[in-house]
């Protein structure tokens, strides 16, 4: 695999991933699909969007995150070894990660939580009025 535009360090390391999941590029069907989306006239006209799919587990990946070919492949090709890591290794990825951490953020709060919640500020908010403005008279 040759990909030019990615960092030769990036590459290497990429490729080493691929040889550790045992990702063949003789594995690979890799087409290049006419782009869509923002982006202009460039986009609209070249095939600069890659569809990966392994054939040994039928894992799909589509990318199109730059206008350039070389570096869709490289974006492919990293995503589908994360797809594969996660499904084979059971590894949980950085993309997994944040949406559980979304899900959370919108999980609605249950009835007692919002309770404890509530109590919470109520103590706060009591010390806080305890921090009363001294006089400079002294004690009064």
């Amino acid at each position: 695999m040759t990909l030019a535009l990615a960092n030769p360090s990036k590459q290497q390391a990429l490729e080493a991933r691929m040889l550790r999941l045992g990702i063949n590029d003789s594995n690979l069907v890799e087409k290049f699909v006419l782009g869509s989306g923002k982006g202009g006239q460039k986009v609209n006209k070249t095939s600069s969007c890659v569809y990966l799919r392994h054939v040994p587990t039928g894992i799909e990946v589509k990318c199109q995150q730059g206008r350039s070919r070389e570096l869709n492949r490289f974006m492919a090709r990293r995503e589908l070894c994360d797809r594969i890591a996660e499904r084979v290794t059971g590894e949980v990825t950085r993309r997994q990660a944040e949406a559980e951490k979304i899900r959370r953020q919108k999980r609605r709060r249950s009835r007692r939580q919002k309770q404890r919640m509530l109590e919470d500020k109520h103590h706060h908010s009591a010390r806080k009025t305890q921090r009363g403005k001294v006089s400079p008279g002294g004690e009064e």
